[in-house]
């Protein structure tokens, strides 16, 4: 299959559990999958790619790993603490998003939620004005080349660690599911930076269930990435993928405003959600993968019988600006 170094860092498998009321009240047999409760860090579905990523950091005997993101990155605070669990230093060049809002037009306040969770890792943070991804790109770098300036072996993981090895550990979190239940009509998830849907349609090809990616960034041409990102995975692998652009189903319709920025109908299904089974959702990811959910279900596009893979976030609650 594939023979990528890893170290052990999340609970698996994750609980699988139905969720009744709602099952009741959408007509459905709604069930969802608890990345929320990977075990470290607050939980999310990163670290499950971390497994690997952070494997091959410590195969490489990286003294430091480097990354950039958000300031309010899930990614950049799983990444922390597993760095923290494998013994390496962390930094991250990190800017406020989304960079083509202000804060009061609704993105994420900088300071708190995951940024202090960052600071409590001990991760060195530098945050930066707001300005370009290519400008986020090139700071990154540059905090790379001042650690091997300083003599470290540095480590480096591109934004949100889409790479062939985080989508193969998605490709085993599909099997995971398929080992937990029956088989489902359609899995719902969250979809941006690719490797979760990317593995996940990985693990289901063949098979007459659905990945339905539902869209946090406005971008159309997104399946071009999965497909790359699926060849570059057959590369390393025996999966013999072949997967095309039609192999994905991705829907661009519950962005909101833009990516980054919570929307009002993410955080209509996230009270939804709170209120009828106590599970709590994120404002920029699964926060509006479960609103489209909620209307897709409520316009019967929705098969009978739903997984919604919950893939974590919550400490972006607490960056809210109201």
């Amino acid at each position: 299959m594939a023979d990528f170094p890893k170290i052990d860092l999340i609970l698996s498998p994750t609980p699988l559990h139905r969720l009744p009321r709602l099952s009741d009240q959408l007509g459905l047999d709604l069930w969802i999958k608890r990345d929320d409760l990977t075990g470290f860090a607050f939980g999310g579905n990163k670290g499950r790619k971390l497994e690997y990523l952070i494997g091959e950091a410590v195969a490489q005997r990286a003294e430091v790993v480097v990354t950039c993101g958000s300031a309010q990155s899930n990614f950049v605070r799983q990444l922390a603490a597993a760095c923290s669990i494998a013994g390496i230093r962390f930094a991250a060049a990190v800017m406020p998003l989304p960079y083509e809002f202000e804060e009061a037009s609704g993105g994420l306040a900088a300071e708190g939620g995951n940024l202090l969770l960052d600071q409590i890792l001990g991760a060195d943070i530098r945050l930066l004005p707001n300005d370009t991804w290519e400008s986020l790109y090139d700071s990154a770098a540059k905090l790379a080349d001042e650690y091997r300036k300083s003599g470290k072996n540095v480590y480096e993981i591109p934004i949100g660690g889409s790479t062939p090895q985080g989508a193969y550990a998605f490709y085993q979190a599909g099997k995971e599911l398929q080992s937990q239940a029956d088989p489902f009509n359609m899995i719902v998830v969250a979809s941006s930076s690719g490797s979760t849907q990317t593995g996940l349609t990985a693990a289901y090809k063949g098979t007459a269930t659905v990945v339905q990616g539902i869209a946090c960034d406005p971008e159309p041409d997104m399946p071009d990435e999965f497909v790359a990102l699926a060849a570059k995975l057959d590369e390393l692998t025996d999966l013999n993928l072949n997967l095309k652009r039609d192999d994905f189903a991705f829907n661009l319709d519950y962005v909101g405003p833009g990516y980054g920025v919570p929307s009002e109908g993410g955080m209509a299904a996230i009270r939804t959600l709170a209120q009828t089974e106590g599970i709590f959702l994120d404002p920029i990811y699964s926060g509006k993968a479960f609103h489209g959910l909620l209307d897709l279900a409520a316009n019967g596009k929705l098969p009978k019988r739903v997984c919604f893979w919950h893939t974590g976030g919550t400490p972006a609650l607490f960056a809210m600006p109201n």
